[in-house]
C-alpha cells in the first residue's frame, strides 16, 4: 500500500476527517482535523509513515478548522 492510502487509512483509524494528495513536485500533501490527542498521533505517523516509505522533510501549520470537513479521503 502506498503513502496516500496508508495514510487515508491511518487518519480513518483516528477518526480524522481530511484528505491526502499527491503534488506536483512529488510530494505529499494532508488536510486533516479531530480531537487534539488524534491529530498529534496523525502528525507523529507523517513523520515515519508506512514501513518501507521515506520522509524526507515534515511541514506543518495549524488552521481554523472546516465545518464541512467530511470522512478521510484520497484527493485526486
Amino acid at each position: 500500500m502506498g503513502f496516500r492510502y496508508s495514510a487515508c487509512h491511518e487518519g480513518r483509524r483516528l477518526g480524522l476527517s481530511g484528505w491526502v494528495r499527491n503534488t506536483a513536485d512529488g510530494g505529499v500533501e494532508t488536510f486533516f482535523q479531530g480531537p487534539p490527542e488524534k491529530a498529534e498521533a496523525f502528525l507523529a505517523w507523517l513523520r515515519c509513515g508506512p514501513p518501507g516509505a521515506r520522509v524526507d522533510k515534515l511541514d506543518y501549520k495549524r488552521v481554523k478548522p472546516q465545518s464541512k470537513a467530511g470522512p478521510f479521503t484520497v484527493s485526486y
